[in-house]
C-alpha cells in the first residue's frame, strides 16, 4: 500500500461521512437512514483504499451509528456476537485441530496418489485435494499448507531425464495457478468455506429472518463447486498450459515419500477424524436431527464439536493434555470475525434505519431489465471489484444495497444475493486478488504477466458459469415459490 494512497484514504473517508451528514438532503431520508449511510460511505472508502486494516474498519459502527443516532450502541453491538459468528468460531477450531495434527497433509497426499501419475492428473489430485481442505479450513491455510507439497513435486519433474526444460517449466506455473484457483472455488462449497458465504447467511436471517443451514447451502455450492473445477482443471491443463509429455512417475514416487514420511494414523489424528466427521454430518443431516432435538442449530452443532476438542485428551501419557489447548485459539482468525460483525452491523442498520426502503425507491426504474442480464451486470462487476478489494468487505459493503434492489423490482432476491456472494470467490487475475494467490505468486514460479493472462479467461468462464447456474437451477435448489421482503 503506497503512503499517499493512505493518507487519501484516511482524509477522504471522514470527508465523504461529513459532506454527507451535514449537506445531503433527500426526499423521504430519514435523519437516521442519512446517519447511517454517511457512515456507511466512511468505511466504503476505508475498504476499498485499505487505509486502516479492514477489520478495524468493521469497528466503525460501533462508534459511528450510536454517536449519529443512526441506530442505538446495544442493537448495533449485538451483530457482533450473532449466532453466526460463532458458528464460525467452532468451525474455526475444528480446523485449527485438523492443522495441529496434521490430518490435512495425510488427506491431501493421499487424495493426490490415488489421481494418477501423468501431469495432468497431479494438477487434478491437487486441485480436489485443495478444494476438499478449503471447504472446511480457510482458503488461506490450506493453500499454505498444499504450496510445500507442490515444490516437492515440481522439484522431482526437474530430476526426470525424460522432461525438456520449457516443460517443468509449464508444468510448475499450471500446478501454483491450480492450487490458487482451487482454494477460492473450493471455498465456495460450504457456508463455513470462504467469508462471502457467512456474510450471505448472515444478511439472509438479519433481513428476512430465514435461516441458511450448512446442507441447504451444500445442495447447491457442491455441485457448483465441483462443476467449475472441473472446468477449471480442463481449461489449466488443456488451454491455459499444454503438456507435450504427460509422463511423470517421479510424481507418484514422491507423493509416497511424503506418506511414509507421515508414518501411520497417530492416535490424534484418528481422534480429529472422528470428531470431523461427525461435525460434518451434524450439519448435513440436521434436518433428520431436528425431529429428535427441534432446537438444533448449525452453531450449536459447531461449537458443541469444538468444546469436545478440548476435553478428549491426548495419547501423551506423562501430562494430561488435550486435542485443542486454549492457547492455539490465538490462531483464530479473529479479523475475519470482527469483519464479518460489521457487515452484520450495516444489515441490520440498513433495515431498522428505513434506508434500505429509500434506496429500493431510487431504484425502481431497473423494473424492465431483463433478470438474467442484471445477473450478469452484477456478477461481473463484483467479480472485478474483488480483484482490487476484500472479497469479504465488498460483500458485506454490497449485500444490504442489493436486498433493496430486489425490492424495488421485485423479483426473488436469492437471485441477486447469491449471484454476488459467488462473484466475490471468484477473482483470479491478480496477486493481490485472494490470499492463495497471493500465497502461490510468492513461491517465484509465476510473473504477474502469467497470472493476468490465464486469470482473465478464468475470470470470464466464472462470470458465465455463475450467471447461467443462478439463473437456470437457483429456482430448483432453494424454496423460492413467493416474494421475500424484509422484516425490518
Amino acid at each position: 500500500m503506497k503512503p499517499s494512497k493512505n493518507i487519501i484514504g484516511l482524509i477522504l473517508g471522514p470527508l465523504v461521512f461529513s459532506l454527507i451528514l451535514v449537506f445531503f438532503e433527500a426526499d423521504g431520508l430519514s435523519f437516521e437512514a442519512k446517519c447511517i449511510l454517511a457512515s456507511t460511505a466512511w468505511m466504503a472508502v476505508w475498504w476499498v483504499t485499505e487505509c486502516v486494516p479492514i477489520s478495524v474498519t468493521a469497528l466503525l459502527p460501533i462508534v459511528l451509528f450510536p454517536l449519529t443516532g443512526g441506530m442505538d450502541l446495544s442493537t448495533t453491538t449485538a451483530a457482533y456476537g450473532h449466532k453466526l459468528v460463532f458458528l464460525f468460531v467452532g468451525g474455526f477450531m475444528i480446523a485449527l485441530a485438523i492443522e495441529k495434527w496434521h490430518l490435512h497433509k495425510r488427506l491431501a497426499l493421499n487424495i493426490i496418489r490415488m489421481t494418477g501419475i501423468n501431469k495432468s492428473r497431479v494438477i487434478l489430485g491437487f486441485m480436489l485435494a485443495t478444494a476438499f481442505l478449503s471447504m472446511w479450513i480457510s482458503n488461506t491455510a490450506t493453500s499454505i499448507m498444499i504450496l510445500p507439497v507442490g515444490l516437492a513435486i515440481i522439484s522431482q519433474l526437474k530430476d526426470d531425464p525424460n522432461t525438456k526444460e520449457n516443460e517443468n517449466e509449464i508444468f510448475g506455473k499450471s500446478l501454483m495457478i491450480a492450487i490458487a484457483y482451487s482454494a477460492s472455488i473450493g471455498g465456495m462449497a460450504t457456508l463455513i468455506g470462504t467469508p462471502p458465504n457467512m456474510v450471505l447467511a448472515g444478511v439472509v436471517e438479519e433481513s428476512y429472518g430465514i435461516k441458511l443451514n450448512m446442507f441447504d447451502w451444500m445442495k447447491f455450492g457442491v455441485p457448483l463447486s465441483s462443476f467449475l473445477l472441473m472446468i477449471c482443471w480442463v481449461y489449466l491443463t488443456k488451454i491455459a498450459f499444454r503438456f507435450k509429455n504427460e509422463e511423470f512417475s517421479a510424481g507418484r514416487d514422491e507423493i509416497i515419500r511424503q506418506l511414509k514420511k507421515l508414518g501411520q494414523f497417530s492416535n490424534e489424528e484418528i481422534k480429529v477424524l472422528i470428531v470431523f466427521t461427525l461435525t460434518a454430518l451434524g450439519w448435513i443431516l440436521r434436518g433428520s436431527i431436528e425431529k429428535i432435538f427441534p432446537l438444533i442449530d448449525d452453531t450449536i452443532i459447531a461449537i458443541f464439536f469444538a468444546v469436545i476438542l478440548f476435553i478428549i485428551p491426548t495419547s501423551n501419557n506423562k501430562s494430561y493434555k488435550t486435542l485443542l489447548v486454549w492457547d492455539d485459539t490465538v490462531k483464530l482468525p479473529w479479523g475475519i470475525l470482527i469483519l464479518f460483525g460489521g457487515g452484520m452491523a450495516i444489515a441490520s442498520a440498513f433495515g431498522k434505519s428505513g434506508l434500505a426502503l429509500w434506496i429500493a425507491d431510487l431504484l425502481q426504474n431497473l423494473n424492465g431489465i431483463p433478470l438474467f442480464l442484471i445477473i450478469l451486470i452484477i456478477v461481473t462487476s463484483i467479480n472485478l471489484l474483488t480483484e482490487v478489494t476484500s472479497n469479504m468487505a465488498t460483500t458485506a459493503m454490497l449485500l444490504p444495497v442489493l436486498v433493496t434492489i430486489a425490492l424495488a423490482i421485485e423479483i426473488h432476491p436469492y437471485f441477486l444475493l447469491v449471484s454476488a456472494t459467488l462473484a466475490a470467490s471468484c477473482a483470479f487475475m491478480l496477486p493481490i486478488s485472494t490470499p492463495p494467490n497471493a500465497v502461490v505468486f510468492s513461491s517465484g514460479f509465476l510473473k504477474i504477466e502469467d497470472m493476468f493472462k490465464k486469470g482473465i479467461w478464468m475470470n470470464i468462464i466464472s462470470v458465465i458459469t455463475i450467471t447461467i447456474v443462478v439463473y437456470y437451477t437457483l429456482p430448483y435448489v432453494f424454496e423460492m415459490t413467493a416474494m421475500l421482503y424484509p422484516v425490518n
